[in-house]
């Protein structure tokens, strides 16, 4: 057992014994022309010797790890009590003497850093940067042993705890080693990113830089000189004012000094430095084979490095098929879904694409190169990206203006297609979307009976064979001619309406409670539902407990039955799901749990609208929405009529609010028949998994989730899974969810952010993109999670994204604030069809809105204003 091991002797793959920290300074030790200060590593080995002779300190985390990482007070009391109970611990005779004689190895006399370094730290996809602690300039055997004693403690500081909670780590699987590494005592130091941290573009170097020791910049003590690298020029430098420094204490430890006045406004760095930094970071970056934030130190006119690490934060970069620049367009902020997917997910909804798309950081992006270099195309894209969602059309924008993508006149002659032509017109005719819709339901029946018999590779082909079938239904002419008929005769009326009236947002109006609308239908029916439980106490009385409490889903339906009027409402919840059991929340990634897999997951919204509502409210609601709209139609045509010409004007706007109101529904239905065809799919799939599990090729069923299609097929054929491919994918999975998705990337890995070029808004007002008109009041409610959702009426939900699932909740709110949306986001459609103010596209509304908050929606002018702390 060795509980001591010098940086010769330890590589990358080492992590298990001497942490992330430590495995990467013996690798960069191994690095010609990285100078790192010697040192050795005190191993998780003499960690574990010290915890087995300490049960205190395992009953003690027993306790932690039940803890949840809301917990915040009770964190920080456990913790404080585990580093204790750490400290107090006497290091073993055995310990103590390998560490000693390290120490003496290197020389007593001299200073060292005594460095905590975790096993689950500088990990590729999880940094645990600044969790756990650093002492600097330690002097003397026993103040080492003292100070590794203090960061074996560290790693139970309440900082580490809550990021190990958030991010899904155990406990009692990461261990700590210790850095034991001679002192450098440097005249300047400093962080260096070989990608910029701001935009992650890859191909910048950016470097911090102060005098004395980084802890000063670490801490913020002091601002840092700032510069920015790219291809071996320092192409921007700013130089800060930096009156203090933290240096050596002669009595050991560190002290903080004030600079002398000259020095304060000084450059800590010379272009030349900056530069040779720079190329020793694309040194180690190179080395490591992905972009590095690296702490290093300038001593004595040499470059020393102190640390590297994996920068976890970057948004991954999508393979291109070549070295040229490319554009790539967020497929997530389109529909409304941004979260991370898994594999099968992303493979599926790539396989039922038409679209050219990558992948990358469990994200969907659609590869826009081709279109933004063809002047014949570029500025059509950019306008119709841009009239969806500004903040897309203004980054496009930006990099065609910057000249990013080589613009040349043949960029789509490579067969990649023209923009599509204006689609054949159709007559005004409800019959062919009741044809339209009968086709597809048919087909999924159709599916749904033939796929029951199929097992083994005979289901996969089958599966695969059907996409083409879903495809011919998502894409068929008559399909995509009704919706453009919406489309464009939504855009026309907008326009005439603006022209011949000053009254363009009128179209909202005019659009309410139009028929054939399966999303906004889904939020009525569950008010029906409610009918049923309300009068029901004892139904009413059961859902309480299970929102409070939870239950397995499994038994919902039979404990539900076993309550007096049980079989009632379970029978009318069930009957809901027929309908609409294949929808959930993120539903074009497959692998998501269904509402009829997780039905519970209604609860809150129908306890919300037996609470909020009185019977009949469906039928009222719809009723009061076309009214609404006949009203506005009424009106409108009146006053058209009374205008020059009028007869005519008024003869063209009723033939196109005629169309419009036909066609509008059916714009939500296609994505309705993709997702019940998914869940078919899925339920299959899952059969087939759990066969695979009975023989033992998979450990669990939902382990296909991190397969790709194709390598779900490879498996079944060869009865084989590799463990390590599934965890590595779980792994990586988790790694993603906490990555937020850029809306445009390009293959230098540089996020740009568009942003909203306007002069109109009322100060302090955050900007969006209006999509249902109107001006409403009242009560932010900020709701990350739509199973705990807590909404009144009148209130306005905020949140990042809405997809067709949060539809239920758009009966109780008066407004609507997202993040994430576009003018045609199901988000927006059904809020025009609820008559709900609607403002999307608001960058960070869930920070900058506090829950709780009195604000402002104007779905009219696009903004959202923040008038009060609290209601």
């Amino acid at each position: 057992m060795g509980y001591v091991l010098d940086f010769d002797e330890i590589d990358r793959t080492d992590i298990a014994q001497v942490g992330g920290k430590g495995a990467n300074l013996g690798e960069l030790a191994r690095l010609a022309g990285a100078q790192v200060p010697e040192g050795f590593c005190v191993t998780t080995d003499a960690f574990r010797r010290v915890f087995a002779e300490a049960p205190r300190v395992e009953a003690l985390i027993d306790r932690l790890s039940g803890l949840d990482e809301n917990d915040r007070e009770q964190i920080i009391i456990s913790s404080a009590e585990i580093r204790r109970a750490i400290e107090e611990c006497t290091i073993p005779d055995e310990v103590a003497a390998a560490i000693v004689g390290a120490h003496a190895g290197l020389g007593e006399r001299g200073a060292y850093a005594v460095r905590s370094s975790a096993t689950a730290e500088d990990l590729p996809n999880a940094s645990f940067a600044g969790q756990q602690d650093t002492y600097l300039n330690v002097i003397g055997a026993q103040e080492i042993l003292r100070h590794v004693s203090r960061c074996w403690a560290s790693l139970f500081t309440d900082r580490s705890v809550t990021y190990r909670l958030r991010n899904g780590f155990d406990h009692r699987t990461i261990h700590m080693a210790v850095v034991v590494q001679r002192m450098a005592f440097p005249q300047a130091s400093g962080i260096l990113f070989t990608a910029d941290p701001v935009t992650s573009d890859r191909t910048v170097v950016s470097i911090d830089a102060g005098f004395g020791f980084g802890e000063a910049l670490v801490s913020g003590l002091v601002n840092a000189d700032v510069y920015t690298v790219r291809d071996g020029d320092v192409t921007n430098r700013a130089v800060a004012r930096k009156e203090l420094a933290v240096e050596a204490d002669p009595a050991g430890g560190t002290k903080i000094c004030t600079l002398e006045p000259e020095q304060q406004t000084r450059p800590v760095l010379t272009d030349a430095q900056a530069v040779c930094l720079a190329q020793l970071g694309r040194d180690i970056e190179a080395h490591f084979g992905r972009p590095q934030d690296i702490e290093w130190c300038l001593s004595d006119d040499e470059f020393l490095v102190v640390q590297s690490r994996p920068i976890t934060t970057l948004f991954p970069i999508p393979e291109a098929a070549d070295d040229a620049n490319r554009v790539y367009v967020s497929v997530g902020h389109q529909q409304m879904m941004t979260d991370a997917m898994k594999p099968l997910g992303l493979s599926v909804w790539q396989m039922t694409s038409t679209a050219p798309m990558r992948d990358a950081g469990g994200r969907l992006f659609v590869d826009v190169t081709e279109r933004l270099a063809s002047p014949r195309a570029s500025a059509g894209l950019v306008a119709a990206l841009g009239s969806s969602e500004p903040l897309v059309g203004d980054a496009l924008r930006t990099l065609v203006e910057r000249g990013f993508v080589r613009t040349h006149p043949d960029a789509l002659s490579d067969g990649t297609p023209a923009p599509a032509a204006p689609p054949a017109s159709i007559e005004t005719d409800d019959t062919l979307v009741i044809e339209l819709i009968a086709d597809s339901e048919a087909s999924t029946s159709a599916l749904a009976r033939d796929i029951r018999t199929r097992t083994g590779l005979a289901l996969l082909d089958f599966i695969d064979a059907d996409i083409q079938e879903l495809r011919r239904i998502l894409f068929a002419p008559r399909s995509y001619q009704a919706i453009m008929a919406s489309l464009d005769g939504a855009t026309w009326l907008r326009d005439h309406l603006d022209e011949w009236l000053g009254e363009g947002h009128a179209i909202d109006a005019l659009t309410q409670s139009v028929p054939h609308n399966i999303t906004s239908e889904m939020g009525l029916e569950l008010l029906d539902v409610a009918d049923v439980i309300r009068p029901r106490p004892e139904v009413v009385a059961f859902l309480h407990r299970v929102e409070d409490t939870g239950i397995d889903d499994a038994h919902f339906f039979d404990a539900l039955a076993a309550v007096p009027g049980g079989r009632e409402a379970r029978d009318a919840i069930d009957s809901y799901l027929d309908k609409y059991g294949m929808r959930c929340v993120g539903e074009i990634d497959i692998t998501r749990p269904r509402w009829r897999e997780h039905p519970t997951a209604l609860v809150p919204t129908i306890l919300a609208n037996v609470a909020n509502f009185e019977p009949g409210a469906a039928r009222r609601r719809f009723d009061d929405g076309l009214r609404a709209a006949q009203q506005k139609e009424h009106e409108v045509l009146e006053r058209l009529r009374a205008l020059p010409d009028g007869a005519r004007k008024a003869g063209e706007i009723k033939a196109m609010i005629d169309r419009v109101r036909t066609f509008a529904g059916y714009r939500e239905y296609p994505k309705y028949g993709m997702v019940s065809r998914y869940f078919v799919y899925k339920q299959a799939l899952l059969g087939e998994a759990e066969r695979l599990v009975q023989v033992g090729v998979l450990r669990r069923a939902d382990d296909i989730f991190y397969l790709r299609f194709d390598e779900l097929r490879e498996v079944v054929r060869t009865q084989h899974a590799s463990a390590e491919l599934l965890r590595e994918r779980e792994e990586e999975f988790r790694a993603f969810r906490t990555l937020t998705p850029p809306r445009v990337l390009t293959s230098d890995g540089e996020i740009v952010t568009g942003v909203y070029r306007r002069e109109d808004l009322p100060t302090g007002a955050l900007p969006g993109l209006a999509v249902s008109t109107g001006v409403v009041e009242g009560r932010a409610r900020v709701v990350s999670d739509i199973g705990q959702a807590d909404l009144e009426t009148g209130d306005i939900l905020v949140t990042a994204y809405t997809d067709p699932s949060w539809t239920p909740l758009f009966v109780t709110i008066a407004g609507l604030v997202t993040e994430v949306g576009g003018l045609m986001t199901h988000g927006a459609v059904i809020a025009r069809e609820y008559g709900l103010p609607a403002v999307v596209a608001v960058p960070g509304a869930t920070v900058s809105i506090r829950d709780g908050q009195r604000i402002r929606v104007d779905g009219t002018d696009g903004y959202v204003e923040i008038l009060s702390e609290r209601m």
